[in-house]
């Protein structure tokens, strides 16, 4: 169980560093937006989840294979994951952090590829991360043609 604690402290605490450090600020307030944009209290909210759910998958499959090709995809989504923030709100490149969510999505899907047969609860905790992502993407997306 303190392996599962540190995948959580873990996940979730650098999860948040990188948001308090990476905040939206004026710039991104100023953007023109999508009518689906969620409110702002719903980001923190569905990522401490997501950041939960990642870090039990994480875990589960450190557990089996610690360096197995699941795991090192699940350390590669977690890292594209991280960039994100910098990139689009730190950086303003809205267009690489698009580039980054692609991959972050191909990366979950992936995951859940590798896992669906050996660890089927992995695999399960990652499909609402691909949905959350892919609604990301389409945000993303939408906020980079709109400026």
């Amino acid at each position: 169980m303190l392996q599962l604690l540190i995948f959580v402290v873990a996940v979730v605490g650098i999860g948040w560093l990188i948001g308090a450090t990476n905040l939206p600020g004026e710039w991104y307030a100023g953007l023109a937006k999508p009518d689906f944009v969620p409110p702002n209290w719903a980001f923190p909210v569905a990522w401490t989840i997501l950041y939960i759910m990642i870090a039990v998958a994480g875990w589960r499959t450190y557990r089996r294979a610690p360096s197995g090709k699941a795991m090192l995809v699940w350390t590669a989504q977690l890292a594209l994951n991280f960039i994100w923030s910098p990139v689009m709100f730190t950086m303003h490149q809205i267009g690489a952090a698009l580039v980054i969510l692609i991959g972050l999505f191909v990366a979950i899907v992936t995951y859940i590829s590798l896992e669906i047969s050996r660890d089927r609860l992995a695999a399960a905790l990652f499909v609402p991360y691909a949905a959350w992502v892919a609604f990301a993407g389409v945000l993303n997306a939408a906020i980079w043609r709109l400026n």
